[in-house]
C-alpha cells in the first residue's frame, strides 16, 4: 500500500501534486506540478495515480487457481519493490535474475500494480495461440494423482523414485512420458506446509511454518496486522417498535494491533457469519468520516487504508472462499491463530474485555455471568435498540478509548501512537498516511460471500423476492454443460437487500439488480425475516410479495400507532404533572381557602385523576 507522506507525487482531483507537509491526521498541504498552487486538501482524497472508479470489475473471483496463483507469485516478487519511493534499478535487475524475467517485465509488473493496487491486474492476458507441446488435462490428472498416492506420504520418496512410478503409469496409459524435469516444477509447486504436513507430519509442519510459541509476533507500522474476532455484547436490546427485549446483539470488531486503534466494527442480531467479518473489514478499510457525520459525531476516527495482514481464529466465517478470495484480491496475508493458544489474539480479546466491562454500566446489561448477575432483571431494565447501542459504542471508541492511556503502548493513548507513527517523533521519521480505497462498493462486494442463482423470465429471486435489470435479459432460462440451469454469482448487502449484485461472467463486473416489483419498500435481511415469520404464523399465509409488500406495511403501520400511542400517553402524563402541581402551589399559599389549607389530601383528591404513572409524584418532588 503506497503511502501519502512529504515530498512524494499524488494525484488530487486528476491532477498531479506534490505533498509539501502533512497538517494533520486528515489534512495535507500540496503544491501543483502544472502551475505550482498550493492548496490545503483533505488527505484521504489523495492517490498516488489517477483514480478511476470504472466498472465493479472482479476477475479474481472466476479465474483459475493455477492462472490465480500466477498473479500471486508476481506480487510476491515485486512486493519488496512496492515500498521503495523511487525504482530502485539495482533492485530490479536482482528481482530479473531471481525470476528470470527482463527488467522491462519487472518494470511493467510494478507500473500496473501502482495504477490499479490490486493483485488482479497481474493475471496474465489470454493467449489465441497456445502450444502444442504443453501437457494434456489427462496427463496432468495423472501426474497429480501419483504425487499424491505416491510422493506425498510419510515414507518420504525422492523425485527419481517417483518419476519411475510415474513413467510405469503413462506407459500402462497409453501416454507420452514427460521429462523428469516436469515432474521435479510439479513437486516445487506444492505449497512447502502442506508438503511437510503430508511427508513430516503436522508436528513438523507448525514447528517449521508457525511462528514462535509464546507471545505475538512485533508490528512495525499502522495497518500491518489488524486482529479481528466476535464476541456477545452483555446488553439485551430492545426492538424499534414496541420497545420489546429481542436478545444480545453479535459485534465483530477490528483492532490494529501496532496502535491499539480500533479500525472498524459491526453490531448484527445474527450470529457470526461471513457477512459479519466482510461488513467489519469493509467498515475498517473505508474512511470514517461520512460514518461519523450521518450520526453527528464531531470527532476524528483517522485510522482507514488497506492492512497488510489479517489475523484470525479457526472459525468457520473466516475460512471461507469469498474471504481468502477477497484478501488475496487485495494484497492481504491471511492468518489464522493456532488452535488452542489463545495467546496468539490477546489484543482483540482484551479490547473486548474493555468494552464489556463499560456495557456492564449500560442498562439491560446481563453481566459476565450469573454470580455477578444477582437478581438483576437484564430484560425488564432493558431499553437500548441496535441502533441506539451502535452510537453508544462509536462515542465511546472515539471519545473515550482513543483517548485514554493504554497499558499495552507504553501508556499512550492509540489516538496519540497513530499520530506518532504517521508524522514521525524526535529522529524517527513517520510512515505517512494510508492512501483510500477508490472503490468502496467494489471494496464491500469483494468480500461478501456469495451463492448462486439461475435467472428465469421473472428475473433471480432470492428469498421469494424477484428481482430484474436489462442486464439479464440474455441470461435467462441459460443451461449449464450438463442441460440444467446456469448458475450466477450473486451477492447483497443484508442491510439493504433491495439491491442485488449479479457478476457478469463474460464482463466480470457487478451490476447492480432492483426489485421486479418496484413498489416493493426498501428493507433489510432481518426485515424480510421478519416479515415471513408473520407471514407464516397466519394458517393461510402464503409467502410471496405480495404477501411481503402487505406484511411489511402492517408492519410500519403498527409502528407509526405505537409511536403515535406513546406521543398521547406522554402528553398526558405531562397534563397530570401539571394539574398535580398546580394543586401543590394553591396548598402551600397563603391566600388559599382554609378548607384546602385544612385538607389537602382532599383538595388533591379532587383536582387530580387517579390514572398516575408509579413513578409521577417522584418526578414531581424533584422538579
Amino acid at each position: 500500500m503506497n503511502k501519502i507522506r512529504p515530498g512524494c507525487l499524488v494525484y488530487w482531483r486528476e491532477d498531479a501534486y506534490v505533498v509539501i507537509e502533512l497538517s494533520n491526521l486528515t489534512e495535507a498541504v500540496v503544491r501543483s506540478v502544472e502551475n505550482q498552487r498550493v492548496a490545503v486538501v483533505r488527505a484521504s482524497e489523495l492517490a498516488s495515480s489517477p483514480k478511476s472508479v470504472g466498472r465493479l470489475e472482479a476477475s479474481h473471483v472466476l479465474i483459475n487457481d493455477k492462472e490465480w496463483d500466477q498473479a500471486l507469485s508476481k506480487y510476491e516478487l515485486i512486493r519488496p519493490l512496492l515500498q521503495e519511493t523511487r525504482n530502485d534499478h539495482e533492485k530490479i535487475l536482482a528481482a530479473s535474475r531471481e525470476s528470470g524475467k527482463s527488467p522491462a517485465t519487472i518494470y511493467r509488473w510494478l507500473q500496473t500494480f501502482r495504477d490499479s493496487g490490486l493483485v488482479s491486474s497481474l493475471l496474465r492476458s489470454r493467449r489465441h495461440d497456445k502450444g502444442s507441446g504443453r501437457l494434456s488435462e489427462d496427463a496432468e490428472t495423472l501426474i497429480n494423482n501419483v504425487i499424491d498416492k505416491v510422493y506425498l506420504v510419510e515414507e518420504r520418496p525422492k523425485v527419481s523414485q517417483l518419476y519411475q512410478t510415474v513413467k510405469i503409469a503413462f506407459e500402462q496409459q497409453g501416454l507420452k512420458v514427460p521429462h523428469i524435469n516436469t515432474i521435479h516444477r510439479r513437486v516445487r509447486d506444492i505449497d512447502e506446509k502442506e508438503r511437510t504436513r503430508r511427508r513430516l507430519g503436522p508436528r513438523a509442519a507448525k514447528h517449521i511454518h508457525s511462528p514462535l510459541r509464546g507471545k505475538f509476533p512485533a508490528t512495525l507500522a499502522p495497518n500491518s496486522v489488524v486482529q479481528i474476532d466476535h464476541t456477545p455484547v452483555d446488553v439485551i436490546l430492545v426492538d424499534e417498535q414496541h420497545r420489546l427485549p429481542i436478545g444480545r446483539p453479535y459485534l465483530t470488531m477490528s483492532i490494529d494491533v501496532h496502535t491499539r486503534m480500533i479500525s472498524g466494527f459491526f453490531l448484527s442480531l445474527d450470529p457470526p457469519s461471513a457477512v459479519s467479518a466482510a461488513l467489519c473489514i469493509a467498515h475498517a478499510v473505508i474512511k470514517k468520516d461520512e460514518w461519523l457525520a450521518k450520526r453527528d459525531i464531531d470527532a476524528e476516527w483517522p485510522i482507514y487504508g488497506l492492512m497488510q495482514k489479517i489475523h484470525v481464529d479457526n472459525a468457520k466465517e473466516f475460512v471461507g472462499r469469498a474471504l481468502s478470495r477477497g484478501c488475496e484480491e487485495y494484497g492481504i496475508s491471511l492468518e489464522w491463530r493456532p488452535k488452542g493458544q489463545p495467546n496468539y489474539g490477546p489484543h482483540i480479546e482484551r479490547a473486548f474485555r474493555t468494552f464489556m466491562s463499560e456495557a456492564h454500566t449500560l442498562k439491560g446489561t446481563t453481566f459476565s455471568n450469573v454470580k455477578e448477575k444477582l437478581d438483576y432483571d437484564s430484560e425488564g431494565r432493558a431499553c437500548l435498540t441496535l441502533a441506539e447501542l451502535e452510537l453508544w459504542l462509536t462515542l465511546y471508541i472515539v471519545y473515550v478509548y482513543h483517548n485514554n492511556k493504554h497499558v499495552g503502548i507504553c501508556d499512550f493513548p492509540p489516538i496519540k501512537c497513530y499520530a506518532q507513527c504517521v508524522f514521525g517523533a524526535g529522529d524517527e521519521l513517520g510512515v505517512g498516511l494510508p492512501e483510500s480505497i477508490a472503490n468502496e462498493d467494489k471494496l464491500r462486494l469483494d468480500f461478501m460471500p456469495f451463492e448462486h442463482k439461475s435467472v428465469q423470465r421473472h428475473g433471480i429471486t432470492w428469498d421469494y423476492i424477484s428481482y430484474y435489470a436489462p442486464v439479464l435479459k440474455n441470461r435467462i432460462g441459460q443451461k449449464d454443460a450438463n442441460g440444467k440451469s446456469r448458475k450466477f454469482y450473486c451477492v447483497r448487502d443484508p442491510r439493504d437487500i433491495s439491491v442485488i449484485y449479479f457478476l457478469d461472467p463474460d464482463q466480470k463486473v457487478y451490476y447492480p439488480i432492483p426489485y421486479f416489483d418496484a413498489t416493493l419498500p426498501p428493507m433489510s435481511k432481518w426485515d424480510l425475516k421478519e416479515v415471513r415469520r408473520i407471514i407464516k404464523s397466519d394458517p393461510r399465509g402464503h409467502v410471496n410479495e405480495h404477501a411481503i409488500r402487505e406484511g411489511y406495511c402492517r408492519m410500519r403501520k403498527i409502528e407509526e400507532e405505537a409511536i403515535e400511542k406513546t406521543r398521547l400517553a406522554k402528553n398526558a402524563r405531562a397534563t397530570e404533572k401539571r394539574k398535580r402541581r398546580t394543586v401543590e402551589r394553591r396548598v402551600g399559599w397563603k391566600g388559599v381557602h382554609s378548607s384546602v389549607s385544612e385538607h389537602p389530601t382532599d383538595a388533591f383528591d379532587e383536582e387530580v385523576d387517579d390514572n398516575l404513572d408509579a413513578f409521577d409524584e417522584i418526578e414531581a418532588g424533584l422538579s
